[in-house]
C-alpha cells in the first residue's frame, strides 16, 4: 500500500510540473506578419510603395540603427528588390516595392547582433 501511496504521489505531482516554454511566435503589433530568427521577432508591415520591418528582441523593441539589409518579393514568377534601411526607433524601411497578396518575401539583414540574418514571410 505504500508503494501505491508513493507512486500516486508521484503521478500526481508529475501533472502539476512546469515545463519550460520557448518564447513562440511573437503577435502582430502593427497588423503585419510576424517571424521569428535568432530570438529577434521581425514584423512585416506592408505599405503602398513598400514595407516596414519592425524589430523586438525578447519583448523588447530592437533598436534598428547600424542594420542595413535587402528585402526580396517574389509575387509569382516576377521577383523585384529593395533595400532596406533603418527608420527610427526600431523599424527598417524599403521604399519603392510592391507586394502583392500570396507573395514570398525574403528579408536579408545585416548586424542583427552582429549576425547575418535571413527572415521569410509569406504574404495572405
Amino acid at each position: 500500500m505504500k508503494y501505491w501511496a508513493q507512486a500516486l504521489v508521484l503521478g500526481l505531482s508529475a501533472l502539476t510540473l512546469n515545463t519550460a516554454n520557448a518564447h513562440g511566435a511573437a503577435k502582430p503589433q502593427h497588423g503585419g506578419v510576424v517571424q521569428t530568427a535568432n530570438d529577434v521577432s521581425f514584423e512585416l508591415v506592408l505599405l503602398a510603395d513598400g514595407a516596414l520591418i519592425y524589430l523586438v528582441d525578447h519583448d523588447e523593441p530592437m533598436p534598428s540603427v547600424g542594420i542595413i539589409g535587402k528585402l526580396t518579393v517574389l509575387n509569382g514568377t516576377a521577383k523585384s528588390e529593395a533595400e532596406l534601411k533603418a527608420a527610427g526607433d526600431n523599424k527598417l524601411e524599403a521604399r519603392g516595392i510592391k507586394i502583392a497578396s500570396g507573395a514570398k518575401v525574403v528579408a536579408t539583414l545585416n548586424n542583427v547582433e552582429g549576425k547575418t540574418v535571413t527572415v521569410r514571410f509569406a504574404i495572405k
